[in-house]
């Protein structure tokens, strides 16, 4: 398994996610959003996997906002601008992905 963890480093579904991967010494790579963000091909993978709607935090204030936007790429490239608008933590593996703590997804990869 080749895992990667985005997210923020004071959400606590992020810390959570971390945490449940380390309990099964499950390798993985974390990525903290607001510093380094996501490639548009990541976003992308992800966007594929779960699709546009999941990835977006409904808490954060401009999330209204988006759906304001004509098309999806116009969304996503809002989204790779400002990735703080991203609903976290999000855990790839490979093509797969999850948005938000989903323990119940992670135990079924290979």
């Amino acid at each position: 398994m080749n895992i990667q963890i985005f997210g923020k480093s004071k959400c606590f579904d992020t810390k959570k996610a971390e945490r449940w991967f380390k309990e099964r010494r499950i390798k993985f790579q974390a990525v903290d959003l607001k510093k380094f963000g996501m490639s548009r091909g990541e976003l992308a993978s992800v966007k594929n996997a779960v699709g546009l709607e999941a990835m977006i935090d409904p808490g954060h204030p401009d999330a209204a906002l988006l759906s304001y936007l004509a098309s999806d790429q116009a969304k996503l490239d809002h989204l790779f601008e400002d990735p703080s608008l991203l609903r976290t933590p999000i855990v790839r593996n490979g093509k797969q992905a999850t948005v938000g703590y989903r323990p119940e997804v992670w135990e079924s990869w290979q």
